[in-house]
């Protein structure tokens, strides 16, 4: 890992990083963001993959394709490699929420959840809309036998995006757990 360290550091050092263009990604999420929570419902999943997209550029084609790698490895369920591309990643692009993002989902699926709740706690200090984060951090609270917090950290999510369907399903799994039913 240390390899792939040096020698991003090294294309990271002579690729140019343009602030304004990180800038107006910041202001373009910021716009979509709020499309999301005025959406319709047909209209959302576009809003969101425009989120998406531009949530997974980082402003550098040497850290876009060490994320690209990360998640490869992701897909191909090498939790492990995932992880040290994704902390390559993060070290030298720390303002890149969806790095540290992706290497909590890494985190998650290696049931380290105490990391994986640092990574997001991280993505949140950056980006604190990033609604695929929030609920992650409601699965990970459901997890560890915290279902109150994870119906906080689900409807968190639901403020950001109302359609979310991670969230809504969480909380319909926990409302009668955490709210009791009706006799």
């Amino acid at each position: 890992m240390r390899r792939i360290v040096a020698i991003l550091a090294i294309i990271l050092a002579t690729t140019p990083v343009f602030a304004d263009s990180v800038v107006d990604a910041a202001g373009r999420l910021d716009l979509l963001y709020d499309d999301l929570q005025q959406a319709d419902p047909e209209d959302w999943q576009e809003i969101e993959s425009k989120i998406h997209r531009e949530e997974t550029r980082s402003g550098s084609a040497a850290m876009d394709l060490l994320f690209a790698r990360g998640q490869k490895a992701l897909e191909a369920g090498a939790f492990v490699t995932a992880v040290e591309h994704f902390s390559a990643l993060v070290e030298l692009a720390p303002d890149f929420a969806e790095g540290w993002n992706a290497r909590a989902t890494a985190y998650f699926l290696l049931e380290e959840y105490g990391l994986a709740m640092a990574d997001i706690a991280r993505v949140l200090a950056i980006n604190p809309r990033h609604f695929g984060a929030l609920a992650g951090l409601g699965l990970i609270l459901e997890e560890t036998g915290d279902p109150e917090g994870a119906m906080r950290a689900y409807r968190a999510a639901l403020a950001v995006h109302p359609y979310l369907e991670s969230a809504l399903a969480g909380i319909a799994r926990l409302r009668p757990l955490v709210e009791g039913t009706d006799i």
